[in-house]
């Protein structure tokens, strides 16, 4: 059982601005989980599926959750919602959309392809640092968190597979 601070915090976000407003409202609500960044969502599969320079999983953990974008280039957060979902190892992992935006439509896909919650992102800071320790106390301390599968180093030979990449941000 993973304890709630030792809870792996990965976000998807292809915008500078955010990752640092991200990175400070977690400073700021006394949020001290591992955190990992990758900025679009091809990046965001090779990390979950250990590829690259993501390969070492001592230095890229699995996340336990991902906080998604739904507006990158190459590969949009519903691209990754839809490619994480079809994974069964990853079915269970919990994705948290935080988003720009409150177009009911993309409440409703994003919900469709398998988002946990959905979170449109605060135009004022104060109100950030609200939501991540609204978001983290909810997430990592009163929700039970659900086991993600990780494949053996057997399984993935067999497979023809390489050994999962790590990093951190």
């Amino acid at each position: 059982m993973i304890l709630p601070e030792e809870a792996v915090i990965l976000l998807v976000e292809d915008r500078d601005d955010d990752v640092y407003l991200v990175r400070r409202a977690l400073a700021k609500a006394g949020v001290s989980n591992p955190f990992f960044v990758v900025e679009n969502g091809e990046e965001a599969l090779a990390y979950l599926e250990g590829l690259g320079k993501y390969r070492n999983r001592d230095e890229y953990p699995l996340p336990d959750i991902m906080l998604l974008d739904l507006r990158m280039p190459r590969m949009d957060g519903y691209e990754v919602l839809r490619a994480v979902r079809s994974k069964p190892e990853f079915k269970s992992l919990r994705i948290i959309v935080l988003t720009t935006s409150e177009d009911l439509q993309d409440v409703n896909q994003a919900y469709d392809l398998g988002a946990n919650s959905f979170l449109v992102k605060p135009l004022e800071f104060e109100n950030y640092a609200a939501m991540m320790r609204t978001l983290t106390s909810f997430w990592l301390h009163y929700s039970r968190n659900p086991t993600i599968e990780r494949p053996s180093a057997t399984s993935k030979k067999k497979n023809g597979q390489g050994h999962h990449s790590e990093g951190r941000d």
